[in-house]
């Protein structure tokens, strides 16, 4: 059973949450708060899977109450959620150590499937986030992330890429036309490489890194490059 903690300050919005979660075999809510210190606390106390975290609240915001529980012993996964799809915060929430951030007015089965994807150690943004998450990042401008990337091999690069598209282990293992196990080593390894927690930082350093961007290798390269190792006629 997947255990989690809502944080919202609005009664009514945590009791539909718990509903839509607690309607789920494999979720429960073990507790809910309404700010952020008291998350913190009972986040030690309860020792959640994850947490459910509004961003604006009294006592003590989201971005800091995230950046407190992930840095707890053993600590619970955060999904931020929000009800402004341009609000800078997802940025700050992700570096703050979220491993998701949606949208508070997203369909139910969304959410509910981001707290599963989550849980199994993936990261989530919500899709209409993406975009001007990335775009708020200046190409190049973090030298510690372009010399992290510099390390990568072709192929984790080629990956990495992938990744920046918001392709699965198994798209990216079709693409490349290799195993799902070897894509998951290849993971594994670039966010080793990269110091990044999960597949959104390291999306996050590929873009401070200066590798996605306009002129650089891009997805039509990475498949470019695979047909001419296959050869014509493979």
């Amino acid at each position: 059973m997947i255990e989690v903690l809502l944080v919202d300050d609005q009664l009514l919005v945590r009791a539909g949450f718990r509903l839509v979660i607690d309607s789920q075999p494999d979720l429960t809510v073990v507790g809910e708060v309404g700010d952020g210190q008291t998350a913190v606390s009972q986040a030690a106390r309860l020792h959640p899977d994850l947490v459910l975290m509004d961003v604006r609240m009294p006592i003590l915001d989201g971005i800091e109450a995230t950046r407190r529980i992930t840095a707890l012993p053993d600590p619970p996964k955060v999904v931020v959620l929000t009800t402004f799809d341009v609000d800078e915060a997802a940025l700050d929430a992700i570096r703050a150590g979220a491993s998701g951030f949606l949208l508070k007015d997203g369909a139910p089965e969304d959410m509910l499937a981001a707290l599963r994807t989550v849980h199994a150690g993936d990261a989530v943004i919500a899709p209409s986030t993406t975009r001007r998450l990335l775009d708020t990042l200046a190409p190049g401008s973090d030298p510690g992330a372009a010399e992290a990337v510099a390390t990568l091999t072709e192929r984790e690069r080629d990956v990495l890429i992938a990744m920046t598209r918001g392709r699965s282990n198994a798209e990216i293992a079709e693409r490349l036309i290799v195993s799902t196990g070897t894509v998951k080593t290849h993971v594994g390894r670039i966010l080793a490489k990269l110091g990044a927690r999960d597949r959104v930082q390291a999306v996050v350093a590929a873009y401070e890194a200066g590798l996605i961007r306009p002129g650089r290798a891009t997805e039509d390269e990475v498949d470019r490059r695979q047909t001419r190792k296959r050869g014509p006629d493979s």
